[in-house]
């Protein structure tokens, strides 16, 4: 399967709202706003799109309809973690995992975006070679 694009979409009870939220926090830029359907690209990253589609539209399927998100997260990986974590703060976000660093190399927070989508930011980090040993994952 050759794959030309990556696209997610979200089920929202308001797709414009919850566009505008990452428009806002996370550098989104809407493309087509038709009120039930949104969709919205990354200046960096053309080749995913993420959509919202209003919950109850008749273009979903009935498996989809008056279903809230559950168990969703989209991750973020940035340059400077500690910067976006900052931003968001001040921003007023809802921080559900707050600033952290594991073991396995990566400093990361959580906050609860629209429609109850946990959005996780991370940054790369060295991992700690004590985490790695205990894992089996160091190198010999």
């Amino acid at each position: 399967m050759r794959i030309n694009l990556v696209g997610i979409a979200l089920m929202a009870d308001d797709p414009t709202a919850s566009a505008q939220s990452f428009v806002e926090h996370f550098g989104f830029t809407v493309n087509t706003d038709i009120g039930w359907y949104v969709n919205t690209q990354h200046e960096g990253h053309m080749n995913l799109s993420l959509d919202f589609v209003q919950r109850d539209h008749e273009s979903s399927a009935d498996v989809l309809k008056s279903k809230p998100v559950a168990g969703t997260l989209l991750a973020f990986l940035v340059d400077d973690v500690d910067a976006e974590e900052r931003w968001l703060r001040q921003a007023g976000l809802d921080f559900v995992l707050p600033l952290t660093t594991e073991g396995w190399g990566q400093r990361r927070f959580q906050v609860m975006g629209p429609d109850r989508v946990v959005v996780e930011v991370l940054q790369m980090v060295p991992p700690d070679p004590d985490w790695l040993a205990e894992h089996r994952l160091a190198p010999e």
